[in-house]
């Protein structure tokens, strides 16, 4: 084996690609065969909204341990009705729409923070406290919304390029841009320092607060964007259509060899982790499990995959 292969495989979020092949071959292999390229069309169609709400997880993950978002189901659905109702069925509002349902969530990420800073208390108290009062406004504002999304956002949300998702394609890139905010600029490497060990990166010049600030902001315009796309892809804003992606924005972070130790991101394998989880869930749903033996199966995998890949944690002083 050459060394480039050595290399990769020692690679944390290379094993949530491996997860995901393998239960990719376990369905197909189930299956005869039928409908294999399907799967995988249909597994990308679904990652993408996994991996928009994973990237900003990341990122607050990396923050250090505690750094948690769990506002994130209550943000999705609030930006879901936000961006529906701007739109009102009208495809010259899309922009619009997409502009207030990000803003939306922007604005939940600077509440949270807000929260975290002024009462000094755990962030994974503050965001959920926040989540409750989000869903409250959500529920008041959204709860029985008719509003089908403009003709021309739902197709966007769905259209295929041989048989690749113009939407994955789209955050594909996007992926990229993150990787490289991470790695490459001041505020992605203030974030890993500060994972790393916040006193010394405060010491070290790095502006803390803003730079914390800045990442849960990150984080709630994500939400904000993803609930959007969520209306649109299935035709409608719903208060509870964020509800899946609390845990699975977290699971993918982790496996996919982010440290929930803070300090080191890994951005390949939020793709990755959530592939692993669309077609874990595709496979379980092809042999007929039922629904409490799939949340049981799936949790055991998740476990075993993060013990695996879960990535060494950064030494701290």
């Amino acid at each position: 084996m050459s060394q480039a292969v050595v290399a990769l495989f020692r690679r944390p979020w290379i094993w949530s690609f491996v997860g995901a092949l393998f239960v990719w071959l376990a369905a197909v292999a189930f299956t005869g065969g039928t409908g294999a390229g399907g799967m995988l069309t249909a597994a990308l169609s679904l990652a993408v909204f996994t991996v928009i709400v994973g990237l900003g997880q990341m990122f607050v993950v990396t923050l250090g341990p505690g750094n948690v978002d769990l506002s994130l189901p209550a943000n999705i659905g609030l930006a879901s009705a936000v961006a529906m109702k701007t739109m009102g069925g009208d495809d010259h509002l899309i922009a619009l729409g997409l502009c207030l349902a990000v803003g939306a969530g922007i604005g939940v990420g600077m509440v949270n923070y807000l929260l975290i800073r002024a009462l000094r208390i755990p962030p994974i108290i503050a965001t959920l406290s926040a989540s409750f009062f989000i869903q409250s406004i959500d529920i008041s504002y959204g709860r029985g919304l008719q509003i089908k999304p403009p003709d021309g956002f739902a197709d966007f949300t769905n259209i295929q390029i041989l048989g690749v998702p113009l939407l994955a394609l789209i955050i594909l890139v996007f992926t990229l841009g993150a990787s490289v905010t991470l790695h490459r600029t001041i505020f992605g490497r203030s974030v890993s320092a500060i994972g790393q060990n916040i006193r010394a990166a405060r010491l070290a010049g790095v502006r803390v607060d803003l730079v914390r600030f800045a990442t849960y902001v990150l984080c709630g315009g994500l939400g904000g964007l993803d609930g959007a796309l969520l209306a649109g892809y299935f035709h409608g804003a719903n208060v509870d259509i964020g509800n899946e992606y609390l845990l699975a924005s977290i699971a993918v972070v982790v496996i996919g060899g982010t440290s929930v130790a803070g300090g080191k991101a890994n951005v390949p394998g939020v793709w990755g982790g959530a592939l692993f989880l669309v077609l874990l869930l595709t496979m379980l749903n092809t042999f007929g499990v039922s629904a409490g033996v799939r949340l049981l199966l799936t949790g055991l995998i998740i476990v075993a995959v993060v013990t695996v890949a879960g990535g060494a944690k950064p030494e701290r002083q």
